[in-house]
């Protein structure tokens, strides 16, 4: 018998077998080389799952302030599980220490979480993970209104397992409350009792600029922001966390993008870079003082300027000034139901979070700012 083989669909079949080997043979050499797990819906489901349980568990712990069952959420066996849960140890006592000194109680912190990247590492994971985290407080005086605040952080951390439990044995992330050490310095009856005699007023007659300026940052406030927005920066301009922090980078679009605030030769962004003035937040500062586009309020400690924090305005800033220099900035975005001044930023993320809530060091002055719109 003869058989007639068409050389061309030989050929053809030949090279289309040898590409999908050479793809095969690709893919096991570059999963091997980043050790990346290309997990399907079913393993992210279950890491999902087990993160938010952890995170749950962290949560809860947090806000009733027991020690003893945070440590139990990391693996103290190793020195960066130790190290990781006294991290988590200091951030309780802080929000503790803050929320007595403005005389609220949290009724609830949840997390969204969004997971980012997976590598296998053991028997566990090495994951990167974005979070989303909401903080609800009512004041001690008027339970019954609910305020909230999100902050939004980005984690790397380790997930391992162990009897049927999931430990942290290692994390990293830019914690917002990680200046504020020595809160108990502003604690005092005087400062809660301006806190709590403070009382929520109109805002429904502010400015359309200052209106476009918050719907601005709220949108874009990262991974603080709500879900409906998709916890994104604006990705017409650069993300300069990585170099030095994106504070007065993002305040610059808040003016610019929804305030109406005109480029010029001194602050600018064009062709994916910032001035000076327009990325870092002692020049922003200075130059909008300077240039008439706002006015300082107040300047000084937090029990010297409390009183006058209650004069901003949605569309107003805050900087917040260290040994001398101002290292953030931050944009006023509301008040709570005191009339405590709200704010939104980047590193951290923020969203409506009270204007001090990671700044408590008595070394921290305040430049309270109104901005000319």
């Amino acid at each position: 018998m003869i058989i007639f083989i068409d050389i061309k669909k030989l050929i053809a079949f030949l090279i289309i077998l040898s590409l999908i080997i050479a793809i095969i043979l690709g893919f096991f050499i570059w999963n091997e080389r980043t050790n990346t797990t290309f997990y399907d819906d079913t393993l992210n489901l279950k890491i999902s799952s087990k993160l938010e349980e952890v995170f749950e568990l962290r949560n809860s712990h947090i806000m009733e302030g027991n020690a003893e069952f945070l440590k139990g959420i990391f693996d103290t066996e190793v020195k960066s599980g130790v190290w990781a849960y006294e991290h988590e140890l200091k951030k309780m006592k802080y929000l503790h220490n803050w929320s007595d000194k403005q005389g609220i109680e949290f009724t609830r912190i949840d997390s969204d979480i969004v997971l980012r990247n997976v590598k296998n590492k053991g028997d566990g994971y090495a994951l990167n993970v974005m979070v989303s985290t909401e903080y609800k407080y009512f004041y001690i005086d008027s339970p019954q209104k609910v305020n909230s605040f999100r902050i939004g952080s980005y984690h790397s951390l380790d997930l391992m397992p162990h009897e049927e439990k999931w430990f942290i044995t290692r994390e990293w992330y830019t914690d917002p409350f990680a200046d504020s050490l020595h809160l108990d310095e502003l604690k005092s009856k005087e400062l809660q009792n301006i806190i709590l005699t403070g009382e929520a007023k109109d805002l429904s007659n502010i400015s359309e600029k200052r209106l476009k300026a918050i719907e601005y940052a709220d949108e874009y406030c990262g991974a603080a922001s709500l879900p409906e927005y998709g916890f994104k920066y604006n990705s017409k301009y650069r993300d300069y966390n990585y170099l030095g922090g994106d504070c007065a980078n993002f305040v610059s679009q808040v003016l610019y993008e929804g305030g109406g605030f005109k480029k010029n030769r001194t602050w600018n962004y064009e062709r994916g870079a910032g001035s000076k003035t327009w990325i870092n937040a002692s020049a922003f500062n200075s130059y909008m003082l300077d240039s008439g586009r706002a006015s300082s309020i107040a300047h000084g400690t937090y029990d010297k300027v409390l009183e006058s924090s209650y004069k901003l305005l949605p569309g107003d800033y805050i900087a917040y000034e260290v040994k001398g220099k101002v290292t953030h900035v931050s944009l006023v975005s509301g008040i709570d139901s005191k009339g405590y001044i709200l704010v939104n930023s980047h590193n951290s993320d923020r969203y409506r979070v009270p204007w001090d809530l990671g700044w408590s060091d008595k070394g921290v002055k305040f430049w309270l700012v109104r901005v000319n719109y």
